[in-house]
Protein backbone atom coordinates (compact mmCIF):
# COMPACT_ATOMS: atom_id res chain seq x y z
CA UNK A 1 0.00 0.00 0.00
CA UNK A 2 1.34 3.40 -0.98
CA UNK A 3 1.90 5.97 1.78
CA UNK A 4 -0.70 8.74 1.94
CA UNK A 5 1.67 11.46 0.74
CA UNK A 6 2.36 9.49 -2.46
CA UNK A 7 -1.27 9.99 -3.52
CA UNK A 8 -0.72 13.73 -3.57
CA UNK A 9 2.58 13.92 -5.45
CA UNK A 10 1.40 13.50 -9.06
CA UNK A 11 -1.74 15.69 -8.86
CA UNK A 12 0.20 18.35 -6.94
CA UNK A 13 2.87 18.40 -9.65
CA UNK A 14 0.14 18.71 -12.31
CA UNK A 15 -1.32 21.71 -10.49
CA UNK A 16 2.17 23.21 -10.18
CA UNK A 17 2.77 22.61 -13.89
CA UNK A 18 -0.51 24.34 -14.69
CA UNK A 19 0.55 27.35 -12.62
CA UNK A 20 3.95 27.52 -14.36
CA UNK A 21 2.44 27.32 -17.85
CA UNK A 22 -0.25 29.88 -16.99
CA UNK A 23 2.37 32.31 -15.63
CA UNK A 24 4.44 31.79 -18.77
CA UNK A 25 1.40 32.52 -20.95
CA UNK A 26 0.81 35.71 -18.94
CA UNK A 27 4.32 36.98 -19.70
CA UNK A 28 6.46 35.74 -16.79
CA UNK A 29 9.85 34.49 -17.96
CA UNK A 30 11.14 32.67 -14.89
CA UNK A 31 8.80 29.65 -15.23
CA UNK A 32 10.20 28.85 -18.70
CA UNK A 33 13.27 26.87 -17.59
CA UNK A 34 11.23 25.04 -14.94
CA UNK A 35 8.51 23.75 -17.26
CA UNK A 36 10.59 21.00 -18.96
CA UNK A 37 11.72 19.67 -15.58
CA UNK A 38 8.14 19.68 -14.29
CA UNK A 39 7.03 17.83 -17.43
CA UNK A 40 9.72 15.17 -17.00
CA UNK A 41 8.77 14.73 -13.34
CA UNK A 42 5.06 14.40 -14.13
CA UNK A 43 5.61 11.94 -16.98
CA UNK A 44 8.05 9.87 -14.92
CA UNK A 45 5.49 9.49 -12.14
CA UNK A 46 2.61 8.86 -14.54
CA UNK A 47 4.59 6.18 -16.36
CA UNK A 48 4.79 4.19 -13.14
CA UNK A 49 1.00 4.37 -12.69
CA UNK A 50 -0.49 3.74 -16.14
CA UNK A 51 -1.08 0.55 -18.08
CA UNK A 52 1.31 -0.85 -20.69
CA UNK A 53 -0.43 0.72 -23.71
CA UNK A 54 0.19 4.18 -22.27
CA UNK A 55 3.77 3.33 -21.35
CA UNK A 56 4.32 2.43 -24.99
CA UNK A 57 3.80 6.09 -25.90
CA UNK A 58 6.49 7.09 -23.41
CA UNK A 59 8.83 4.47 -24.92
CA UNK A 60 8.15 5.76 -28.44
CA UNK A 61 8.90 9.29 -27.27
CA UNK A 62 12.21 8.13 -25.80
CA UNK A 63 13.20 6.31 -29.00
CA UNK A 64 12.33 9.32 -31.16
CA UNK A 65 14.39 11.54 -28.86
CA UNK A 66 17.38 9.22 -29.29
CA UNK A 67 16.91 9.14 -33.07
CA UNK A 68 16.69 12.92 -33.18
CA UNK A 69 19.81 13.31 -31.02
CA UNK A 70 21.77 11.11 -33.42
CA UNK A 71 20.57 12.87 -36.57
CA UNK A 72 20.00 16.55 -35.77
CA UNK A 73 22.60 18.87 -34.17
CA UNK A 74 19.81 21.14 -32.89
CA UNK A 75 17.96 18.29 -31.20
CA UNK A 76 18.01 19.90 -27.77
CA UNK A 77 15.94 22.88 -28.94
CA UNK A 78 13.41 20.51 -30.51
CA UNK A 79 13.18 18.44 -27.32
CA UNK A 80 12.57 21.60 -25.30
CA UNK A 81 9.76 22.58 -27.67
CA UNK A 82 8.34 19.10 -27.24
CA UNK A 83 8.43 19.49 -23.46
CA UNK A 84 6.69 22.85 -23.69
CA UNK A 85 4.03 21.30 -25.94
CA UNK A 86 3.48 18.43 -23.50
CA UNK A 87 3.43 20.84 -20.57
CA UNK A 88 0.87 23.08 -22.23
CA UNK A 89 -1.41 20.14 -22.98
CA UNK A 90 -1.15 18.77 -19.44
CA UNK A 91 -1.80 22.21 -17.95
CA UNK A 92 -4.75 22.93 -20.24
CA UNK A 93 -6.33 19.57 -19.43
CA UNK A 94 -5.83 20.07 -15.70
CA UNK A 95 -7.42 23.53 -15.82
CA UNK A 96 -10.47 22.23 -17.69
CA UNK A 97 -11.04 19.39 -15.24
CA UNK A 98 -11.74 21.90 -12.47
CA UNK A 99 -14.86 23.10 -14.27
CA UNK A 100 -15.98 19.57 -15.03
CA UNK A 101 -15.59 18.61 -11.38
CA UNK A 102 -17.91 21.38 -10.21
CA UNK A 103 -20.42 21.04 -13.05
CA UNK A 104 -20.99 17.36 -12.25
CA UNK A 105 -22.43 18.23 -8.82
CA UNK A 106 -24.64 21.06 -10.05
CA UNK A 107 -28.38 20.37 -9.66
CA UNK A 108 -29.08 22.91 -12.43
CA UNK A 109 -26.86 21.05 -14.89
CA UNK A 110 -28.53 17.74 -14.00
CA UNK A 111 -32.01 19.23 -14.44
CA UNK A 112 -31.08 20.72 -17.81
CA UNK A 113 -29.72 17.38 -19.00
CA UNK A 114 -32.85 15.49 -17.96
CA UNK A 115 -35.06 18.09 -19.65
CA UNK A 116 -33.18 17.73 -22.95
CA UNK A 117 -33.19 13.92 -22.81
CA UNK A 118 -36.97 13.80 -22.26
CA UNK A 119 -38.01 15.93 -25.20
CA UNK A 120 -40.73 14.51 -27.48
CA UNK A 121 -39.62 12.80 -30.72
CA UNK A 122 -40.24 15.84 -32.92
CA UNK A 123 -37.56 17.92 -31.25
CA UNK A 124 -35.51 15.37 -29.29
CA UNK A 125 -32.63 15.15 -31.79
CA UNK A 126 -32.26 18.94 -32.06
CA UNK A 127 -32.47 19.34 -28.29
CA UNK A 128 -29.77 16.75 -27.61
CA UNK A 129 -27.55 18.19 -30.34
CA UNK A 130 -27.83 21.58 -28.65
CA UNK A 131 -27.24 19.94 -25.29
CA UNK A 132 -24.22 18.02 -26.51
CA UNK A 133 -22.76 21.24 -27.89
CA UNK A 134 -23.36 23.41 -24.82
CA UNK A 135 -22.46 20.77 -22.26
CA UNK A 136 -19.22 20.03 -24.12
CA UNK A 137 -18.09 23.59 -23.38
CA UNK A 138 -18.28 22.89 -19.64
CA UNK A 139 -17.83 19.15 -19.22
CA UNK A 140 -15.72 18.13 -22.22
CA UNK A 141 -16.13 14.33 -22.53
CA UNK A 142 -18.23 14.47 -19.38
CA UNK A 143 -21.00 15.83 -21.62
CA UNK A 144 -21.23 12.45 -23.35
CA UNK A 145 -21.16 10.64 -20.02
CA UNK A 146 -23.94 12.78 -18.54
CA UNK A 147 -26.25 13.04 -21.54
CA UNK A 148 -25.47 9.51 -22.73
CA UNK A 149 -26.56 7.99 -19.43
CA UNK A 150 -29.72 10.10 -19.39
CA UNK A 151 -30.49 9.22 -23.03
CA UNK A 152 -30.07 5.48 -22.54
CA UNK A 153 -32.21 5.59 -19.39
CA UNK A 154 -34.92 7.43 -21.32
CA UNK A 155 -34.76 4.97 -24.21
CA UNK A 156 -34.86 1.99 -21.85
CA UNK A 157 -38.32 3.08 -20.71
CA UNK A 158 -39.67 2.26 -24.19
CA UNK A 159 -41.36 -1.16 -24.23
CA UNK A 160 -41.13 -1.78 -27.99
CA UNK A 161 -37.62 -3.17 -28.76
CA UNK A 162 -37.53 -1.76 -32.30
CA UNK A 163 -38.48 1.73 -31.19
CA UNK A 164 -36.09 1.45 -28.23
CA UNK A 165 -33.18 0.59 -30.56
CA UNK A 166 -33.89 3.46 -32.96
CA UNK A 167 -34.47 5.94 -30.15
CA UNK A 168 -31.23 5.06 -28.37
CA UNK A 169 -29.17 5.23 -31.57
CA UNK A 170 -30.61 8.58 -32.65
CA UNK A 171 -30.26 10.14 -29.21
CA UNK A 172 -26.64 9.03 -28.87
CA UNK A 173 -25.74 10.27 -32.35
CA UNK A 174 -27.32 13.64 -31.58
CA UNK A 175 -25.18 13.92 -28.45
CA UNK A 176 -22.00 12.88 -30.26
CA UNK A 177 -22.52 15.23 -33.20
CA UNK A 178 -23.44 18.08 -30.89
CA UNK A 179 -20.26 17.41 -28.93
CA UNK A 180 -17.94 17.39 -31.95
CA UNK A 181 -19.59 20.51 -33.37
CA UNK A 182 -17.98 22.45 -30.51
CA UNK A 183 -14.44 21.42 -31.52
CA UNK A 184 -13.95 23.80 -34.49
CA UNK A 185 -14.60 26.95 -32.47
CA UNK A 186 -14.59 26.46 -28.68
CA UNK A 187 -11.67 28.06 -26.81
CA UNK A 188 -11.96 25.17 -24.35
CA UNK A 189 -11.38 22.53 -27.05
CA UNK A 190 -7.94 21.04 -27.69
CA UNK A 191 -8.64 21.31 -31.42
CA UNK A 192 -8.61 25.11 -31.32
CA UNK A 193 -6.05 25.50 -28.53
CA UNK A 194 -3.41 23.32 -30.19
CA UNK A 195 -4.05 24.26 -33.81
CA UNK A 196 -3.87 28.02 -33.19
CA UNK A 197 -0.62 27.44 -31.28
CA UNK A 198 0.93 25.48 -34.16
CA UNK A 199 -0.07 27.64 -37.14
CA UNK A 200 2.04 30.84 -37.35
CA UNK A 201 -0.07 33.98 -37.22
CA UNK A 202 -3.22 32.15 -36.15
CA UNK A 203 -5.44 33.26 -33.28
CA UNK A 204 -8.71 32.14 -31.79
CA UNK A 205 -10.28 35.56 -32.40
CA UNK A 206 -9.63 35.28 -36.15
CA UNK A 207 -10.63 31.61 -36.41
CA UNK A 208 -13.80 31.63 -34.30
CA UNK A 209 -16.13 32.95 -37.04
CA UNK A 210 -15.28 30.29 -39.66
CA UNK A 211 -15.18 27.76 -36.82
CA UNK A 212 -18.79 28.59 -35.98
CA UNK A 213 -19.60 28.03 -39.66
CA UNK A 214 -18.05 24.56 -39.40
CA UNK A 215 -20.04 23.92 -36.21
CA UNK A 216 -23.28 24.84 -37.96
CA UNK A 217 -22.49 22.44 -40.81
CA UNK A 218 -21.60 19.59 -38.45
CA UNK A 219 -24.70 19.99 -36.30
CA UNK A 220 -27.05 20.97 -39.13
CA UNK A 221 -26.09 18.08 -41.40
CA UNK A 222 -26.70 15.62 -38.61
CA UNK A 223 -30.15 17.06 -37.96
CA UNK A 224 -30.99 17.09 -41.68
CA UNK A 225 -29.93 13.46 -42.21
CA UNK A 226 -31.80 12.36 -39.10
CA UNK A 227 -34.94 14.11 -40.35
CA UNK A 228 -34.67 12.72 -43.88
CA UNK A 229 -33.83 9.14 -42.90
CA UNK A 230 -35.89 9.00 -39.71
CA UNK A 231 -37.24 5.47 -39.17
CA UNK A 232 -40.96 5.31 -39.91
CA UNK A 233 -42.53 3.49 -37.01
CA UNK A 234 -45.95 3.73 -35.46
CA UNK A 235 -45.61 4.99 -31.91
CA UNK A 236 -48.65 4.63 -29.63
CA UNK A 237 -49.59 7.90 -28.00
CA UNK A 238 -48.94 6.51 -24.53
CA UNK A 239 -45.30 5.76 -25.35
CA UNK A 240 -44.42 9.18 -26.67
CA UNK A 241 -42.04 10.96 -24.32
CA UNK A 242 -42.91 14.42 -23.12
CA UNK A 243 -40.45 16.94 -21.83
CA UNK A 244 -40.73 17.95 -18.21
CA UNK A 245 -40.16 21.56 -17.25
CA UNK A 246 -39.36 24.36 -19.65
CA UNK A 247 -36.45 25.69 -21.67
CA UNK A 248 -35.71 28.00 -18.75
CA UNK A 249 -33.99 25.00 -17.17
CA UNK A 250 -31.00 25.54 -19.45
CA UNK A 251 -30.77 29.27 -18.65
CA UNK A 252 -28.17 28.75 -15.87
CA UNK A 253 -25.96 27.00 -18.42
CA UNK A 254 -26.39 29.84 -20.90
CA UNK A 255 -25.65 32.47 -18.23
CA UNK A 256 -22.51 30.63 -17.14
CA UNK A 257 -21.26 30.41 -20.71
CA UNK A 258 -21.99 34.11 -21.23
CA UNK A 259 -20.07 34.95 -18.06
CA UNK A 260 -17.16 32.87 -19.26
CA UNK A 261 -17.24 34.37 -22.75
CA UNK A 262 -17.42 37.96 -21.56
CA UNK A 263 -14.64 37.42 -19.02
CA UNK A 264 -12.27 35.67 -21.40
CA UNK A 265 -13.00 38.05 -24.28
CA UNK A 266 -12.66 41.12 -22.10
CA UNK A 267 -9.35 40.03 -20.60
CA UNK A 268 -8.04 39.16 -24.05
CA UNK A 269 -8.86 42.64 -25.34
CA UNK A 270 -7.38 44.34 -22.27
CA UNK A 271 -4.19 42.32 -21.98
CA UNK A 272 -3.49 40.91 -25.45
CA UNK A 273 -2.72 37.54 -23.83
CA UNK A 274 -3.56 34.45 -25.85
CA UNK A 275 -7.05 33.08 -25.29
CA UNK A 276 -5.68 29.74 -24.09
CA UNK A 277 -3.56 31.48 -21.45
CA UNK A 278 -6.59 33.36 -20.17
CA UNK A 279 -8.68 30.17 -20.17
CA UNK A 280 -6.11 28.46 -17.93
CA UNK A 281 -6.68 31.10 -15.27
CA UNK A 282 -10.34 32.00 -15.74
CA UNK A 283 -11.68 28.43 -15.78
CA UNK A 284 -10.30 27.44 -12.34
CA UNK A 285 -11.40 30.79 -10.88
CA UNK A 286 -14.97 30.35 -12.18
CA UNK A 287 -14.96 26.74 -10.99
CA UNK A 288 -13.87 27.83 -7.52
CA UNK A 289 -16.58 30.50 -7.35
CA UNK A 290 -19.19 28.03 -8.60
CA UNK A 291 -18.10 25.50 -5.98
CA UNK A 292 -18.45 28.17 -3.30
CA UNK A 293 -22.02 28.86 -4.41
CA UNK A 294 -22.86 25.15 -4.37
CA UNK A 295 -21.45 24.73 -0.86
CA UNK A 296 -22.97 27.94 0.47
CA UNK A 297 -25.37 27.29 3.31
CA UNK A 298 -24.57 23.59 3.35
CA UNK A 299 -25.99 23.06 -0.12
CA UNK A 300 -23.98 19.85 -0.54
CA UNK A 301 -23.46 17.02 1.87
CA UNK A 302 -19.67 17.38 1.93
CA UNK A 303 -17.24 20.21 2.58
CA UNK A 304 -15.32 22.21 0.03
CA UNK A 305 -12.14 20.85 1.63
CA UNK A 306 -13.26 17.31 0.90
CA UNK A 307 -14.10 18.36 -2.67
CA UNK A 308 -10.55 19.65 -3.12
CA UNK A 309 -9.07 16.44 -1.70
CA UNK A 310 -11.29 14.27 -3.88
CA UNK A 311 -10.48 16.35 -6.94
CA UNK A 312 -6.74 15.95 -6.47
CA UNK A 313 -6.53 12.40 -5.18
CA UNK A 314 -9.47 10.82 -7.04
CA UNK A 315 -10.52 12.86 -10.07
CA UNK A 316 -7.22 14.23 -11.31
CA UNK A 317 -5.38 11.02 -10.51
CA UNK A 318 -8.12 9.10 -12.30
CA UNK A 319 -7.23 10.91 -15.52
CA UNK A 320 -3.61 9.69 -15.42
CA UNK A 321 -4.03 7.50 -18.52
CA UNK A 322 -5.59 10.30 -20.57
CA UNK A 323 -3.04 12.85 -19.38
CA UNK A 324 -0.14 10.56 -20.28
CA UNK A 325 -1.58 9.93 -23.74
CA UNK A 326 -2.29 13.58 -24.46
CA UNK A 327 1.04 14.90 -23.18
CA UNK A 328 3.01 12.25 -25.05
CA UNK A 329 1.01 12.89 -28.23
CA UNK A 330 2.11 16.53 -28.12
CA UNK A 331 5.72 15.57 -27.39
CA UNK A 332 5.92 12.83 -30.04
CA UNK A 333 4.39 15.07 -32.67
CA UNK A 334 6.83 17.88 -31.95
CA UNK A 335 9.92 15.64 -31.83
CA UNK A 336 8.79 13.47 -34.73
CA UNK A 337 8.07 16.32 -37.15
CA UNK A 338 11.76 17.11 -37.96
CA UNK A 339 12.30 13.39 -38.55
CA UNK A 340 9.26 13.10 -40.82
CA UNK A 341 10.04 16.09 -43.04
CA UNK A 342 13.14 14.61 -44.76
CA UNK A 343 11.25 11.35 -45.36
CA UNK A 344 8.36 13.20 -46.99
CA UNK A 345 10.67 15.26 -49.21
CA UNK A 346 12.69 12.17 -50.14
CA UNK A 347 9.48 10.49 -51.28
CA UNK A 348 9.03 13.27 -53.84
CA UNK A 349 5.99 14.79 -52.15
CA UNK A 350 6.62 18.45 -51.37
CA UNK A 351 3.56 20.13 -49.85
CA UNK A 352 4.99 23.53 -50.81
CA UNK A 353 4.61 22.60 -54.48
CA UNK A 354 0.95 21.69 -54.19
CA UNK A 355 -1.78 24.22 -54.98
CA UNK A 356 -3.26 25.88 -51.91
CA UNK A 357 -6.70 24.38 -52.46
CA UNK A 358 -5.23 20.87 -52.54
CA UNK A 359 -3.41 21.44 -49.22
CA UNK A 360 -6.59 22.68 -47.56
CA UNK A 361 -8.65 19.77 -48.87
CA UNK A 362 -5.99 17.34 -47.66
CA UNK A 363 -6.05 18.93 -44.19
CA UNK A 364 -9.80 18.32 -43.90
CA UNK A 365 -9.44 14.62 -44.68
CA UNK A 366 -6.01 13.54 -43.45
CA UNK A 367 -6.80 13.69 -39.73
CA UNK A 368 -9.87 11.40 -40.05
CA UNK A 369 -7.87 9.02 -42.25
CA UNK A 370 -5.01 8.85 -39.77
CA UNK A 371 -7.60 8.35 -37.04
CA UNK A 372 -8.51 5.04 -38.68
CA UNK A 373 -4.91 3.96 -38.09
CA UNK A 374 -5.17 4.74 -34.39
CA UNK A 375 -3.41 8.11 -34.49
CA UNK A 376 -4.64 10.60 -31.90
CA UNK A 377 -5.66 13.95 -33.48
CA UNK A 378 -3.20 15.81 -31.24
CA UNK A 379 -0.39 13.59 -32.48
CA UNK A 380 -1.49 13.84 -36.11
CA UNK A 381 -1.82 17.62 -36.13
CA UNK A 382 1.37 18.25 -34.15
CA UNK A 383 3.26 15.92 -36.48
CA UNK A 384 1.90 17.38 -39.70
CA UNK A 385 1.75 21.10 -38.85
CA UNK A 386 5.45 21.78 -39.69
CA UNK A 387 4.87 20.28 -43.16
CA UNK A 388 2.13 22.78 -44.01
CA UNK A 389 3.31 25.70 -46.19
CA UNK A 390 2.98 29.12 -44.60
CA UNK A 391 -0.32 30.95 -44.98
CA UNK A 392 1.32 33.77 -46.97
CA UNK A 393 2.94 31.28 -49.34
CA UNK A 394 -0.47 29.68 -49.90
CA UNK A 395 -2.16 33.04 -50.35
CA UNK A 396 -4.71 32.43 -47.60
CA UNK A 397 -5.29 33.68 -44.07
CA UNK A 398 -3.91 31.60 -41.18
CA UNK A 399 -7.49 31.19 -39.97
CA UNK A 400 -8.28 29.25 -43.17
CA UNK A 401 -5.66 26.66 -42.27
CA UNK A 402 -7.02 26.47 -38.73
CA UNK A 403 -10.55 25.99 -40.09
CA UNK A 404 -9.43 23.13 -42.32
CA UNK A 405 -7.55 21.33 -39.55
CA UNK A 406 -10.26 21.68 -36.92
CA UNK A 407 -12.89 20.49 -39.40
CA UNK A 408 -10.86 17.32 -39.96
CA UNK A 409 -10.29 17.00 -36.20
CA UNK A 410 -14.05 17.06 -35.62
CA UNK A 411 -14.67 14.44 -38.33
CA UNK A 412 -12.11 12.16 -36.70
CA UNK A 413 -14.21 12.34 -33.55
CA UNK A 414 -17.17 10.70 -35.32
CA UNK A 415 -15.47 7.99 -37.33
CA UNK A 416 -12.22 6.88 -35.68
CA UNK A 417 -12.79 3.71 -33.63
CA UNK A 418 -9.93 4.77 -31.36
CA UNK A 419 -11.26 8.15 -30.18
CA UNK A 420 -13.00 8.62 -26.85
CA UNK A 421 -16.22 9.87 -28.45
CA UNK A 422 -16.86 6.76 -30.57
CA UNK A 423 -15.76 4.44 -27.76
CA UNK A 424 -18.14 6.07 -25.29
CA UNK A 425 -21.06 6.22 -27.72
CA UNK A 426 -20.48 2.58 -28.62
CA UNK A 427 -20.49 1.64 -24.93
CA UNK A 428 -23.80 3.40 -24.33
CA UNK A 429 -25.27 1.98 -27.55
CA UNK A 430 -24.05 -1.56 -26.80
CA UNK A 431 -22.19 -1.75 -30.11
CA UNK A 432 -18.51 -1.55 -31.04
CA UNK A 433 -16.73 1.73 -31.74
CA UNK A 434 -16.11 0.44 -35.26
CA UNK A 435 -19.87 0.00 -35.69
CA UNK A 436 -20.46 3.57 -34.52
CA UNK A 437 -17.80 4.97 -36.84
CA UNK A 438 -18.80 3.13 -40.02
CA UNK A 439 -22.37 1.89 -39.70
CA UNK A 440 -23.86 4.76 -37.73
CA UNK A 441 -21.67 7.61 -38.98
CA UNK A 442 -20.23 6.47 -42.31
CA UNK A 443 -22.59 8.34 -44.64
CA UNK A 444 -22.77 11.26 -42.23
CA UNK A 445 -18.98 11.70 -42.35
CA UNK A 446 -18.93 11.60 -46.16
CA UNK A 447 -21.75 14.15 -46.44
CA UNK A 448 -20.48 16.43 -43.70
CA UNK A 449 -16.88 16.15 -44.91
CA UNK A 450 -17.92 17.20 -48.39
CA UNK A 451 -19.79 20.23 -47.05
CA UNK A 452 -16.91 21.15 -44.75
CA UNK A 453 -14.48 20.92 -47.67
CA UNK A 454 -16.64 23.31 -49.68
CA UNK A 455 -16.92 25.62 -46.66
CA UNK A 456 -13.16 25.66 -46.06
CA UNK A 457 -12.46 26.53 -49.70
CA UNK A 458 -15.21 29.17 -49.75
CA UNK A 459 -13.86 30.81 -46.62
CA UNK A 460 -10.23 30.63 -47.75
CA UNK A 461 -10.67 32.05 -51.24
CA UNK A 462 -13.88 34.09 -51.08
CA UNK A 463 -14.90 35.19 -47.60
CA UNK A 464 -11.48 35.31 -45.98
CA UNK A 465 -9.54 36.59 -48.96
Amino acid sequence: MRPAFALWITPSLLVALTGLVALSEWGARWPGPLIPWAVLAVLALLTLQVRTSRRAFVAVGGLLTLWLALSDPSWQAVVLRGCYSAGFIGAFFTALTTLRNVAETSPAIGSAGRFLARQPPGRRYAALTLGGHLFALLLNYGAITLLGSLATASAAAEADPVIRHHRRRRMLLAIQRGFISSLPWSPLAFAMAITTALIPGASWAAAVAPGLGSAAIIAGTGWALDTIFKPRVTVPAASRARGEGSWRLISPLILLLLLFGVTVGGLHELTGIRIVGIVMVVVPVIALGWAGIQHGGGGLGFSIGKRLRDYLVTDLTGYRGEITLLMMAGYIGTVGAPLLLPLVLHSGLDPAQLPAWAVLVALVWIVPVLGQLGMNPILAVTLLAPLIPGASAMGVAPSAIVTAITAGWAMSGTTSPFTATTLMIGSFGQVSALHVGFRWNGFYVLATGALLTAWVLTYAFVLGA
